[in-house]
Formats: C-alpha cells, structure tokens, sequence
C-alpha cells in the first residue's frame, strides 16, 4: 500500500502532465488521466461556458461539478480555491467578488501555477493571486476566507481530515464553502481503486458518501447540505481494463455507486463550547 507521500507525488506527477494537455484530450479521458476510453468520457458534464467570468484557455475540462455556481459569493468577498488548477473556478469567482475583493488560488503543482498565472496576466487582473502549497497545509492565514471553493480535488487528497480541518481554520467566522467532489455508495473493487490512472482520474481516491459528511461534521461545521448530487457512469471499456467479465456483470448489477455531489457547509459565527481536537469532544 502506497504512503501518503507516495500517493500526492503520484498526484503531483499525474496533475503536471495534465496541465500541459488541452481541454479536449482531458474531457475524453478518466479526468484527465489519459486517453483511456473510446467513448468520450466527461466527469464534469456541467457547463461552465455561460457563467460569468469564465475563460476557455483556464477550462482543462477537469472536475465534477460547478461549485462557485453554489458558492453565495458576493462583492467584496475574499474567495479561496482548492486545487485551482489553469484558475477557472478562480476566474468565474473573480466575476462574483468584483474589483474589490481577492481571489487567491490553490494548487499543489509548479506546471498549473504557472499557467494559471499566465492566464491571470493575459486578463489583468490585479487581485486574482495563485500560490502553490499542499491544501493539507495551506499557505494561507487563519480567518482569512468568506467563502471557500474546490472541484474534484479533495478526492485526489489522502487524509482528507486534514483538509477539512484547514478550511475550518482558514475560514472567518461565519464564513462557508462549496465544495464538488466524488464520493461512494458501496465498495469499489480493488482494482479500480488500486490503479495509479483511476486515481488520478477522480475515482479511487474517493471514500463513502457517509464518511465524507461525517468529516466535515465531526471539523465543527454547521448547516451542512449536499447542494447537488449526480450519478457518474464509467463506460464499460474503462472498467473492462480492470474487471473481468464476471466481475464487471457483478460490479454494474450491485447498488455500488460512484457520484459526484456538491456540498454546503458554514463555520459557526461563534466558536462551540468544544472545538474539534480541543480533546472535550
């Protein structure tokens, strides 16, 4: 079993070679993993194309949903992303803030830093920042954000926990976030789960829908509701390279599933009488 070091320079690795691929190349891939299916296989069937502030040459045709469509952000706001990638969800957040509020994108690799940066140049703007960091470890300050967005990243990420615990540190007071993310209803066969391409291709790293609420529960966040759900249908050829026939039958006539949901959460105005890890809880 790979470490969690192991398994983010996996990631880093994966997510490098990405950024240098086009959109097209990505949306007919296991997000972006590779040319691996001959049907076109789009994680993200959301349209990005007619919200404000979105910028084709930021769309790697990555993630799993539109969070900043759920987001609530309003002028002013200071708005961070996680795994920010080429800095479309940046950009569209960008639209909602306005001029005077700030923007600053997150991603573990040097390759989408730089091209989100290059795309920030090309449009100007002065208060869109990216910084590379570990989301685990954000290079931000506590207190810092009124709203927190992320695409299919935190599915990528080992120990997820940490990264609720950071978002809850980094939020301000009353502050929320909306996060896409692939998740699970059953157990996903070890072969697909096992498999560095499936991995960094938004499936294998996922974990169960319940566990994944119950994290962000158990971090002190409050008025948590899934904002959006929707069922992801791996084409048979992609699954064919990793079951067997039998194992295929069973794995598609069970009640596993794999899904993509959009999820609400906000940290309370006032600190609880027991703060996550303060031991009284």
């Amino acid at each position: 079993m790979k470490t969690e070091s192991e398994i983010k320079e996996m990631v880093k690795q994966k997510y490098s070679e990405i950024a240098l691929q086009d959109k097209t190349t990505n949306q007919s891939s296991c997000c972006g993993a590779g040319s691996c299916s001959t049907e076109v296989y789009n994680i993200m069937s959301d349209d990005y194309t007619e919200m404000n502030g979105y910028n084709p040459d930021a769309d790697l045709g990555l993630g799993c949903g539109l969070p900043t469509q759920f987001a609530a952000i309003k002028k002013g706001d200071v708005v961070i992303d996680l795994g920010s990638g080429a800095g479309n969800d940046c950009f569209i957040a960008r639209a909602e803030t306005g001029e005077s509020g700030k923007v600053i994108g997150i991603d573990f690799t040097d390759a989408m830093i730089n091209k989100a940066r290059e795309n920030a140049e090309k449009l100007n703007f002065n208060n869109v920042e990216f910084r590379q960091g570990d989301i685990e470890h954000m290079p931000v300050s506590a207190n810092t954000a009124d709203v927190i967005v992320s695409n299919c990243v935190l599915n990528l990420v080992p120990n997820k926990n940490n990264v609720f615990a950071e978002i809850y540190r980094v939020l301000k007071p009353g502050g929320h976030f909306s996060i896409s993310d692939v998740v699970l209803q059953g157990n996903l066969p070890d072969q697909l789960r096992n498999t560095a391409e499936m991995y960094a291709g938004c499936v294998s790293g996922a974990v169960q829908k319940d566990t994944y609420m119950e994290l962000i529960k158990i971090n002190g966040f409050s008025n948590i509701k899934i904002q959006k759900e929707k069922a992801i249908i791996i084409p048979d050829d992609i699954l064919a390279n990793y079951l067997s026939a039998a194992e295929l039958e069973a794995f598609k006539s069970g009640e596993t599933g794999i899904f993509s949901i959009s999820v609400y959460a906000e940290k309370p105005k006032e600190p609880a009488a027991c703060t996550p890890g303060g031991g009284c809880c």
